[in-house]
């Protein structure tokens, strides 16, 4: 098969997620994979790329991982798949555990399957509903999430982080919920200008919020790093804020670490930085090191027993894959090698703040923000007034687009621009990429500046 013939399929048959179909289709540029190897890709004309998204947020170990292959041919051998409805199987036991043992403070001892951040952040918000539902509190039905929050596209994570440009057909199915200001300090919604003074007013805000709502309210829902609302870092404090709030309000915590999970800010839990320990915890992404779509919902023992007596107090949800056994055999293997790749991290984090500094001197990039190996690049019309690029201007695509030239896959959001590289990439492949990521930012300029111009004198299309 042609490469040609195949981006052609790809450009016609294949709909694209978070994609407008009729540039795509369109575009003479199309990246079709083929193979990986370490931390880059091949597509199907031999050209070769620095994954610089870890595959948008998932890969740990990098691709085509020897000891990763390994345990999905040896899970191949026994069985693929059998359903976990009302029996067990050996790789999702042994996870469970795994997981129970490595949670926060080991607090979260019940491991509920699903197969996306999705259905993980679903089965959370069910499960603190039906918490209540269950203790005779029905009217504790509501779910509080923070502004720029993003828990996926599924209803119920819509409900909890509806969003104007994503969400706009399906708002008028969403009921309307009370949410938090999150603490995004480089344009605080509060009179302040410190990370901290932001931190305290969005925590004040957010007590007098569940002041208000307590009563209705089953559960509050927050990101530790806004992943699609922009990158954006809660500052030092919060969730442990948040923790103290939700417990002095009879309100449950559901931390998604679906994106920080797994290493992703240093730690192998973002909360684990802070010493938090949330009733519901969510996981995805990063769990099978890319590999298998397995999510997972943790839960406390006090919510767990909540579900237990009368046969109607079941949670009765599942889905046709939970718990896979090639899944959780690789998400497995993965944990042997975060042990051994967790210590490393620190200096490589350190590398990568160091580099990303001189990029808050670019004429176009208002705020750099970094979180572990989770970055954000927020590009802007104006540095003096933060004045937005519209959001039809996609800046951060002519970044990704010059990054591609270099080698280097990017998939930004918006005005900011994410890098965020498998945690296994080596200081010479970081710089590798963090070359290229500045030689994109320099080759942009034209076209930032040309975008911001338009921006700024209100033209743009």
């Amino acid at each position: 098969m042609s490469p040609d013939t195949l981006k052609a399929w790809d450009q016609h048959h294949v709909w694209h997620p978070f994609t407008p179909m009729s540039e795509y289709a369109d575009g003479d540029e199309a990246v079709v994979v083929e193979r990986g190897e370490g931390v880059r890709l091949q597509d199907v004309d031999g050209n070769w790329y620095y994954d610089g998204v870890s595959s948008v947020w998932l890969n740990v170990h990098g691709h085509n991982v020897p000891a990763l292959n390994e345990a999905i041919t040896e899970q191949l051998g026994k069985v693929a798949h059998s359903t976990l409805l009302g029996q067990g199987n050996v790789p999702a036991t042994r996870l469970a555990k795994r997981l129970a043992d490595a949670s926060p403070d080991g607090g979260l001892q019940h491991v509920f399957y699903s197969d996306s951040g999705a259905t993980a952040v679903e089965i959370a918000l069910k499960t603190a509903i039906q918490f209540w539902a269950n203790h005779g509190r029905e009217e504790k039905r509501q779910v509080m999430g923070f502004t720029h929050n993003y828990h996926g596209d599924t209803l119920g994570a819509m409900t909890v982080a509806p969003d104007e440009t994503f969400h706009w057909p399906f708002l008028h199915l969403l009921p309307e919920r009370p949410r938090a200001p999150y603490p995004y300090a480089y344009r605080c919604p509060f009179d302040t200008d410190t990370a901290s003074g932001c931190r305290d007013a969005a925590l004040e805000e957010t007590g007098r919020l569940l002041d208000e709502h307590a009563d209705r309210l089953a559960a509050l829902i927050v990101e530790p790093v806004e992943g699609a609302g922009g990158m954006i870092p809660a500052p030092e404090g919060f969730l442990a804020g948040l923790r103290a709030l939700c417990d002095e309000h009879d309100v449950l915590l559901i931390v998604d670490e679906v994106a920080t999970g797994f290493g992703r800010t240093g730690p192998l839990f973002a909360c684990d930085s802070e010493g938090v320990t949330p009733d519901l915890m969510c996981l995805g992404k990063g769990l099978t090191g890319g590999y298998l779509p397995v999510a997972a919902t943790l839960a406390t023992g006090d919510v767990y027993d909540a579900f237990l007596g009368e046969r109607d107090n079941a949670l009765y949800h599942g889905h046709s894959y939970t718990g896979n056994q090639l899944g959780c055999a690789v998400a497995l293997r993965s944990l042997d090698l975060l042990e051994d790749l967790l210590p490393t991290l620190p200096d490589k984090i350190a590398l990568i703040e160091e580099r990303l500094a001189p990029l808050a001197e670019h004429p176009f990039v208002g705020d750099v923000r970094q979180r572990g190996f989770m970055c954000g690049l927020e590009l802007v019309a104006d540095r003096d007034t933060k004045a937005r690029f519209p959001w039809k201007a996609q800046p951060g695509y002519a970044v990704s687009e010059a990054a591609r030239d270099h080698g280097l896959l990017l998939r930004p959001i918006g005005s900011t621009v994410i890098f965020m590289p498998p945690l296994a990439s080596t200081e010479e492949e970081l710089h590798a990429m963090l070359d290229r990521l500045e030689a994109a930012f320099d080759d942009a300029r034209p076209a930032l500046r040309t975008l911001a111009e338009d921006a700024l004198a209100g033209t743009v299309a």
